[in-house]
C-alpha cells in the first residue's frame, strides 16, 4: 500500500470505516520463498487456510463506501476455493480489486476467468532474472513455468481486448539477487509487461526475540536486506542502470529508498503512518491487523472479524489504542522495524 494523503485524527474517535481493504483469501502457498513467513512457520492446507465466501461477504457488505481491494495475504491467492466468485462478486459493485500472485498456478485458463470477472489488476512476483536465482529464492517454482504463464496472460488480455487488469512484475531487491535487476526490467520489456514495483524486504523483525518463532526470518532479512549503509552505493549503480534500461524499453519502473529520510515534525494529529486509519488487513481465519507489513498472525491483532462485527472492531479499543500509538513520537513496537514507516519500502 502506498502512502495516502495525509491523516489527521483524534485520540479518542474512530476514523470512518475504511474505503480500502486487504484480505487474505488463503494462507496456503504452494511455495516456501526465502523472505516469506510461510517458510518459517508449518505448512497450511489448502481447505484448512482458506477464508470462506461468507465471511468474506459479510465483512465487504459492511463497507457500503469500499472502492479497493487487495485479496492476498501471506498464501497464494489462486490457491483460494472462492477466489474467482469474492472477484467477480466486489467488481459487480465496482470496487477495484486485485492480488500479488507467484504465477505458478497462473494457466490461461484461470487468466481469462480473471480478466472477465473484472480483475482490476495482477503483479505477478519475479525476484530474479536467471531460473538459478529465481528458483532458490521462490523455493518450489519454475522459472519456465512462470514466463509460460506470464506470456499468456498477456497474450489473453490482447486477445480479448481488454483494459484490465494492468499487469506489472513485484521484484523483491535484496542482496542475493540485485545484480539481475537490471536483466528483469528487460524481462518485463520482453514479456509484454509494462510496469516493474521493486520493493524492500518488508520488515526486520527487530522487534521480536532473536531466539525466539521469528530467529530464522528475523536472520533472513539481516543477511539479505539492502537497507544497510555498506549496500548504498552498490545499489544505487544498480538502480541507474535498471533506470536507464527501463527508459530505452518503455517500461515503467518504481525503485524504494535505500536509506531513511529524516525525520521531520508533524503537525498536530498527523499519525505516522496512514494505514490503520484508511485500512486494515484481514486474515484468512477473521483475524484483524493494521496491515500486511506485520507479517504473523499473532502480531497486532486487534480483533476478529468471525467473533463481532468488522465495524466494532475498526471502533474498538484495541484499535484505538494501535492509532493512539501513531499519533506519538515512538510507535508501536511492531511497526519500529516496518520499511513503510520507516520510508523505505
Amino acid at each position: 500500500m502506498e502512502p495516502g494523503p495525509p491523516v489527521h485524527a483524534t485520540r479518542n474517535d474512530a476514523p470512518p470505516l475504511p474505503k480500502e481493504l486487504q484480505v487474505e483469501v488463503t494462507g496456503a502457498c504452494n511455495l516456501a520463498c526465502r523472505m516469506c513467513l510461510v517458510s518459517y512457520r508449518p505448512k497450511l492446507g489448502k481447505a484448512q487456510g482458506a477464508m470462506s465466501f461468507e465471511l468474506f461477504k459479510e465483512v465487504v457488505d459492511e463497507l457500503p463506501e469500499l472502492e479497493k481491494l487487495t485479496v492476498q495475504g501471506l498464501g497464494e491467492p489462486l490457491l483460494a476455493p472462492d477466489l474467482f466468485r469474492m472477484v467477480e462478486y466486489v467488481a459487480a459493485r465496482g470496487v477495484r480489486v486485485g492480488f500479488n500472485t507467484n504465477g505458478t498456478l497462473l494457466t490461461e485458463e484461470r487468466a481469462e476467468r480473471l480478466v472477465r470477472a473484472g480483475l482490476d489488476w495482477l503483479h505477478v512476483s519475479l525476484d530474479g532474472a536467471t531460473p538459478e536465482t529465481y528458483e532458490r529464492i521462490r523455493r518450489g517454482s519454475s522459472f519456465a513455468t512462470v514466463e509460460r504463464n506470464v506470456r499468456g496472460l498477456v497474450r489473453v488480455v490482447r486477445r480479448l481486448r481488454a483494459e484490465r487488469p494492468l499487469l506489472s512484475l513485484v521484484f523483491v531487491a535484496m542482496r542475493r539477487n540485485l545484480r539481475e535487476l537490471p536483466d528483469v526490467v528487460r524481462l518485463a520489456g520482453e514479456w509484454g509487461v509494462g510496469r516493474l514495483f521493486v520493493q524492500n524486504l518488508s520488515h526486520s523483525f527487530d522487534d521480536t526475540d532473536p531466539s525466539g518463532a521469528y530467529a530464522g526470518i528475523r536472520d533472513y532479512a539481516l543477511e539479505e536486506a539492502l537497507w544497510g549503509e555498506n549496500d548504498h552505493a552498490e545499489a544505487e549503480g544498480v538502480f541507474a542502470e535498471a533506470r536507464a534500461v527501463a527508459g530505452k524499453l518503455g517500461v515503467e519502473l518504481r525503485l524504494p529508498r535505500l536509506a531513511e529520510p529524516p525525520p521531520r515534525p508533524r503537525e498536530s494529529g498527523a499519525p505516522g503512518c496512514h494505514w490503520p486509519f484508511e485500512s486494515a488487513y484481514l486474515a484468512h481465519d477473521g483475524q484483524v491487523q493494521p496491515c500486511c507489513m506485520v507479517m504473523g498472525s499473532d502480531r497486532a491483532v486487534l480483533g476478529d472479524a468471525g467473533d463481532e462485527r468488522f465495524s466494532s472492531v475498526w471502533a474498538g479499543e484495541a484499535y484505538r489504542d494501535f492509532r493512539e500509538g501513531l499519533l506519538g513520537d515512538e510507535p508501536p513496537a511492531v511497526c519500529q522495524g516496518c520499511s513503510l514507516y520507516r520510508g523505505v519500502f
